[in-house]
């Protein structure tokens, strides 16, 4: 398993940006998990960890695009039909026809392979047979028809001794369906990261259990856990930390034994009770990273006995945003998985909205098509980095860039649908 030096995650700066702190993680990071070979049908949003070539040719030889005659595009006339003896039928899966093709036709169908010397094929509706007295058939091809047409050439999908995936894909069931058509049966992949999720703070109860004065419900572990399962990472649940220093350090421990990552919300403030700073301290290494963002600002970022530890903010939103703006790429370095970008849509902005400069600001919308059929984001009526259910009923984010201080109702805006965040 690969290592990753003491200070990787150190940083001496009073404000990052988000672009700086990617560019942070991306020389500073490597992959942490090991290779493995799985079966294809376990491929499956398992990251591939090397190139595959093509060891064969997609279609391995020329064949027909539809039902129809075969022919030599020279014997056709291009001013008038052109009548053809029929003097084989093709069906996909047969041998090729071996004979001389001059002057003659082959009744072929979708996917058989082109007979030695036929290089066109008239699909069958735009021409007719007829049966001689004798009982031989003949096809009638009108002029018109280009040279080639409805033929498949051998390598027009994949060529062999081609790459077809790059190691860092996240197989996709598509990806999984070439690697079977060029004759694979298995991949050599990443072994799935593993990360431990901890929620902390006394205020925090289980869901399902009463809730006592002055305690809350844990959403963020949960949000959290989906989120990284999304990404396909194994998550181990090591549920709700209580304040306390000697318990947290035992348990924080215990996370770094057997995971390649230890996920945390909440608690890694300067307060008095705010003690998952010191714990981290104590067993390896911790650094503060004030991002230039809009919810979101404070991240922690350390190492626990050797393992990458990120303490996101405790608000569910301000916990969501960082993820998707930096654990989500940090966790697709340690995976060995290429980082992805998401998309981002332009869209008409249907409010008023003013920001300070130098910082980028993620807003909730919601998306539909105003007046004129042209995509509308409308800002959600309360902005509390508290308030889960704006995540819920919002579509996605309005990202306002750093030197945007005003953004007027009318505007056009960078969109990011949640879906671009998997």
């Amino acid at each position: 398993m690969a290592q990753l030096s003491d200070d990787c995650f150190a940083f001496g700066g009073p404000l990052m940006s988000l672009d700086a702190a990617r560019g942070m993680l991306a020389s500073r990071l490597v992959a942490v998990t090991e290779v493995e070979r799985v079966a294809l049908d376990d491929a499956l949003d398992r990251v591939l960890a090397e190139d595959v070539v093509a060891g064969v040719s997609v279609p391995p030889h020329d064949n027909s695009a539809v039902d129809g005659y075969a022919v030599r595009f020279e014997d056709l006339s291009a001013e008038r039909d052109t009548v053809l003896p029929i003097v084989a039928r093709m069906a996909a899966g047969d041998r090729p026809v071996e004979r001389d093709p001059a002057g003659t036709a082959v009744r072929i169908f979708t996917g058989a392979p082109m007979p030695a010397g036929y290089d066109t094929v008239m699909m069958q509706e735009d021409c007719g047979e007829r049966e001689a007295p004798d009982g031989t058939r003949s096809v009638v091809i009108r002029p018109g028809i280009k040279r080639g047409a409805n033929r498949r050439s051998a390598g027009e999908d994949v060529r062999e001794g081609s790459v077809i995936l790059r190691a860092g894909r996240r197989l996709r069931p598509q990806d999984v369906g070439l690697m079977a058509a060029v004759g694979l049966t298995g991949a050599a992949v990443r072994r799935p990261l593993r990360v431990a999720v901890v929620s902390t703070g006394n205020e925090l109860e289980e869901p399902g259990r009463p809730l006592g004065p002055g305690a809350i419900y844990d959403a963020n572990r949960f949000t959290l856990s989906a989120l990284v399962r999304r990404m396909g990472g194994l998550v181990t649940d090591f549920g709700i930390l209580r304040d306390n220093p000697a318990e947290l350090r035992a348990a924080l421990a215990r996370a770094a034994e057997g995971h390649d990552l230890i996920v945390t919300t909440g608690g890694v403030s300067t307060g008095e009770e705010d003690h998952v700073k010191g714990a981290v301290e104590s067993l390896g290494g911790l650094h503060f990273w004030r991002l230039a963002i809009k919810p979101g600002r404070p991240v922690a970022l350390g190492q626990i006995r050797g393992k990458p530890f990120v303490g996101l903010p405790g608000n569910p939103v301000a916990a969501m945003v960082t993820f998707f703006c930096l654990a989500r790429p940090l966790i697709q370095h340690l995976a060995g998985e290429t980082v992805s970008e998401p998309t981002l849509f332009r869209v008409r902005a249907d409010f008023d909205y003013r920001k300070k400069e130098g910082r980028r600001e993620f807003v909730r919308v919601c998306l539909a098509p105003g007046a004129d059929g042209e995509l509308v984001a409308t800002k959600f009526a309360r902005d509390g980095a508290g308030v889960l259910s704006s995540m819920v009923e919002s579509d996605g984010l309005v990202v306002l860039s750093e030197d945007m201080t005003r953004l007027e109702r009318g505007g056009m805006v960078s969109y990011m649908p949640f879906s671009e965040v998997r």
